[in-house]
């Protein structure tokens, strides 16, 4: 896709937030995460940004980034998340007429008393802060006996759960139901072989399925399991179902005596 090159840049986006956003007594930090947070940004980037306001104010800081947003461009369009897995964060998408389709402006306002701020940095990578004024980014490292406790209790769900759902894949496939074949392969094969690969290379993200998995996955990792997602048929389901679960039991093993 070729893009005219008066587009809206991000910089411009950033600025006029913060020059709105900061001088308000009830907004106490704005930061970018997303790729900016691993030093990832590209032409096809958007625009991961996130504040801290008072509890009560929520409401009032998106009035105020969308009318910001309006002077820079008309928006194209917009979506509210209807639920995050954390509570006390409000989430809205914009897409600026003016701006390039992929400059995406991923909005999270997060209450001050919200116990998660996407923060740590073992997972979100090193936020990049445009103000501050109640020491947000000062943020406790990562509880790594938590993170173990939790791996240890996922394993155990796991080595039911595939056991348990292996079956479903070759139960279609004996129908003659390939698409329904396809979805279980990918949801109770796939999904769960990318969790142990990230759990023996990437255990803070273990739960990011495919996401960053080009970076946060050795090469040789990816390059093997490329093919596993992408299928010509019946058959192909079949024999690459196989090839995943052997991956699958050993990479198990090759974690837990790791």
């Amino acid at each position: 896709m070729t893009l005219p090159t008066s587009l809206l840049t991000r910089q411009q986006i950033l600025v006029a937030l913060q020059a709105a956003l900061e001088p308000l007594d009830y907004v106490n930090a704005m930061w970018e995460g997303g790729a900016a947070a691993f030093n990832r940004v590209d032409e096809w980037s958007d625009i991961d940004i996130q504040f801290d306001v008072d509890d009560a104010r929520v409401a009032d800081t998106f009035v105020v980034i969308e009318r910001v947003l309006e002077t820079l461009s008309p928006i194209d369009l917009k979506y509210k998340t209807p639920q995050l897995p954390w509570a006390g964060i409000s989430q809205w998408f914009y897409r600026l007429k003016n701006a390039s389709p992929y400059l995406l402006i991923d909005t999270a306002v997060i209450q001050r008393s919200a116990p998660e701020k996407l923060l740590t940095r073992e997972i979100h990578g090193q936020a990049v802060f445009y103000f501050d004024k109640a020491n947000v980014s000062q943020v406790a490292p990562l509880d790594l006996n938590d993170l173990n406790k939790r791996l240890r209790d996922r394993i155990a769900s796991l080595r039911v759960t595939f056991e348990m759902y292996r079956i479903l894949t070759l139960k279609e496939l004996s129908r003659g139901n390939t698409l329904e074949a396809l979805a279980f392969y990918n949801g109770y094969t796939l999904r769960p072989l990318v969790e142990v690969l990230r759990m023996r290379h990437d255990p803070t993200r273990y739960n990011f399925h495919t996401r960053y998995i080009h970076y946060n996955l050795p090469a040789d990792v990816v390059q093997k399991l490329e093919p596993l997602f992408f299928v010509a048929n019946a058959d192909d389901i079949r024999a690459k179902r196989a090839q995943a679960e052997t991956w699958f039991y050993e990479t198990l093993d090759d974690f837990i005596s790791a």
